[in-house]
């Protein structure tokens, strides 16, 4: 039997360059993770060489992220106006970005990309929704034309909303990032629930934890995984009807112990897998 992917976000872990990450994912007893891609797209000097570090210590890299430009997620209102691919201001800029990111995905041979799409409105009549889905089109062709799927992060909007918007954009090169926490962190919904509902677009799934705040527009909390309310018995009960590639990949952050937290939460999951 294939055994599931069990990898960590490389923000989680803070890392200052790729020799940092690979200490930090020994010192959290991983060799998968998720590669925020967006340093490597930017040229940012430290990242340089992440590619021949990171296979020269065995790391394998599960998917990459792009971290689309002027995401503020001081409030959920602000994330609202400014997550994934909403602001018309940065559109043209995050269109560029997801070109090089796209590109840097294609030579690492990757095959995942994740991000946030950004708030979709739930009313189809909004002119602000067809936006959206044209937006998020374009970026799905983007990424395909070079051979990279990508899957959209949940939380910002209710299941059944991003469900409708998975159908309405109908292309094979996109699918969900299931977020189990974000879920909570927003308000949008039952985690379990949600992820039934979404489970045939599942391609990644983000094992994170959070407590709902119960308020409207007032953010959730994280915690590290297991000490929140996420059901994890029954939630990777079902994870586990998905393909086995699909991998399941630690997000933690808040708090100041993240490598402890990690190695913590693989600890956790490892048996569930």
């Amino acid at each position: 039997m294939a055994v599931r992917p069990l990898g960590v976000c490389s923000w989680s872990l803070r890392p200052s360059g790729p020799g940092q990450l690979v200490e930090r994912l020994a010192a959290a007893g991983l060799q998968a993770v998720q590669l925020d891609l967006t340093p490597l797209a930017d040229g940012d000097a430290a990242w340089v060489d992440t590619q021949a570090v990171l296979a020269a210590a065995g790391v394998r890299v599960l998917s990459g992220m792009m971290r689309p430009r002027g995401e503020d997620y001081s409030s959920i209102g602000r994330i609202r106006e400014t997550g994934g691919v909403r602001s018309d201001a940065l559109w043209s800029e995050n269109q560029r970005l997801a070109s090089r990111v796209a590109d840097v995905a294609a030579r690492m041979g990757l095959g995942l990309v994740t991000f946030h799409g950004g708030f979709m409105p739930h009313d189809r009549a909004d002119p602000l929704r067809r936006t959206m889905m044209e937006r998020l089109g374009i970026m799905v062709d983007l990424f395909a034309g070079a051979g990279v799927p990508v899957a959209f992060e949940t939380g910002q909007e209710s299941a059944s909303c991003l469900l409708e918007a998975m159908r309405e954009i109908d292309r094979p090169g996109a699918g969900v990032n299931f977020d189990p926490a974000n879920m909570l962190l927003y308000g949008a919904g039952d985690p379990l629930e949600a992820f039934r509902m979404l489970k045939p677009w599942v391609r990644q799934v983000h094992a994170k934890d959070a407590v709902a705040s119960g308020q409207v527009e007032v953010w959730g909390r994280e915690t590290p995984v297991g000490a929140g309310h996420v059901p994890w018995t029954a939630f990777m009960a079902e994870v586990r009807g998905l393909p086995a590639e699909v991998a399941v990949v630690i997000e933690r952050e808040g708090g100041e112990r993240r490598v402890q937290e990690v190695a913590a939460a693989r600890a956790f999951l490892q048996p569930m897998l």
